[in-house]
């Protein structure tokens, strides 16, 4: 009988290719540089994860700002709303960038990235009590983790790295946590000049990067920046149709009001749907060849994510006013989802569309499409659902001229002869 111990084993014939042996991975590793044009670079499932957590915060503050609103406090939610989605955005934003550069993947990276999340969950738990009662130490505390545990990561750069790049990581590492002292104000200022703290150190982080990365840029991926961001808007995308879905099954419960949320309910959905088309109709990762298109871009969407979360909050405040629980006019309802609306569409035609457009036709498409839903709002109640049907109309149109326009870049590379008569 043939044993069948793997010592009596045959082996391979001559020339047979062996598999090299798994590389085993050490629980900590040095926190390198990854090559930015490395292959099939995506986002890793901590990642998603991280998102996921950042979307409970973005929740909580679009509840706030439907409080708000509704109550008839709209300047001062928004205010309110503004500083912590920009918290928010921002703790997310740099994660993200240096997860693009530094993911080593190591136990030390994932315990950190995951202290990181604890601290959004902190800041999310005190999102009620910034925007009811001013007190912003829930808030403060949760973003100071976050920018600890960022902090800490930064000297472990550091501490693997040398020369400009050891220069670069340690100068984001004091940068931010010179801002978080800063950040104090929110607790010993009196209410009047928080607002006035945020115009001064909001564009003191926003510095940190561009100081930092002025001699060493980091080695960030453009198609994984890319996903990272299209993964987040998606995500603060359906919040906003979760957010609408449940304000519209309250009034269908409590009121029975079919007739008057069915236009909200159709124009929401439309507006959700074209938001998501206009954003993804273009490959954005090829517009991203410098530090300085890249920074551009990024902090762009700090407009982008905080009008798309704020028109699931609008949907709900035209809600609740079309069954009689919020305390503002059907015009002011009618805003509250059709400005954040216009600036969505503003904003992401100013990041994305417009690099893709040839001909003044093609780039009106979307600033057109925002000036008519801003003109929309005064319809009353039926301004959601006229907003709705121009956004579905601009994605016709602006789908349409983008398929012509590639249709006619193809046949130029295949005949040149042929497509200048067809453009003639």
């Amino acid at each position: 009988m043939t044993s069948s111990t793997p010592s009596s084993a045959a082996p391979p014939p001559p020339g047979t290719p062996v598999s090299p042996a798994p590389t085993r991975l050490k629980p900590l590793r040095s926190l390198t540089a990854r090559r930015k044009g490395e292959t099939h670079r995506v986002a890793s499932p901590l990642e998603l994860f991280f998102d996921l957590c950042f979307v409970v915060a973005i929740a909580q503050a679009g509840i706030q700002l439907v409080h708000a609103v509704a109550e008839s406090h709209a300047g001062e939610g928004i205010l309110n709303y503004a500083m912590v989605f920009f918290a928010i955005w921002w703790a997310w934003m740099n994660f993200t960038w240096f997860a693009s550069a530094y993911d080593n993947d190591d136990v030390l990276y994932r315990i950190v990235t995951l202290v990181q999340i604890a601290g959004v969950l902190v800041l999310a738990a005190g999102i009620s009590r910034a925007f009811e009662d001013h007190e912003f130490v829930a808030v403060w505390l949760g973003y100071a983790i976050m920018r600890f545990a960022l902090s800490l990561q930064w000297l472990r750069v550091a501490w693997s790295a040398e020369g400009a790049e050891r220069t670069m990581a340690l100068r984001y590492a004091a940068g931010v946590l010179i801002c978080q002292i800063g950040w104090l104000g929110l607790l010993i200022l009196p209410e009047d000049g928080r607002a006035w703290l945020f115009l001064v150190m909001a564009p003191l982080e926003m510095c940190v990067p561009v100081y930092a990365e002025k001699e060493h840029p980091t080695s960030w991926h453009p198609h994984h920046i890319a996903e990272r961001y299209g993964l987040f808007t998606i995500i603060v995308l359906g919040e906003t149709i979760a957010a609408a879905t449940v304000a519209v099954k309250s009034g269908i419960d409590e009121n029975d009001a079919l007739g008057e949320l069915l236009p909200i309910a159709v124009g929401g959905l439309l507006i959700v749907f074209a938001a998501w088309w206009i954003y993804f109709v273009v490959p954005i990762h090829g517009h991203l060849r410098s530090s300085r298109q890249a920074f551009l871009w990024g902090y762009g969407h700090y407009v982008v994510f905080a009008s798309a979360a704020a028109i699931g909050a609008g949907l709900e405040v035209a809600v609740e006013q079309a069954v009689g629980e919020a305390h503002i006019s059907t015009l002011a309802a009618s805003a509250a989802v059709t400005l954040p609306t216009a600036l969505y569409l503003l904003a992401v035609w100013i990041l994305h569309a417009r690099h893709f457009k040839v001909g003044l036709a093609q780039q009106l498409v979307l600033p057109v499409a925002a000036l008519l839903v801003i003109c929309s709002t005064l319809l009353g109640e039926w301004a959601v659902l006229t907003a709705g049907l121009v956004l579905a109309l601009a994605v016709a149109v602006a789908t349409g001229t983008t398929l012509t326009a590639r249709l006619v870049a193809r046949e130029s590379r295949e005949s040149p002869g042929r497509a200048s008569s067809a453009v003639m």
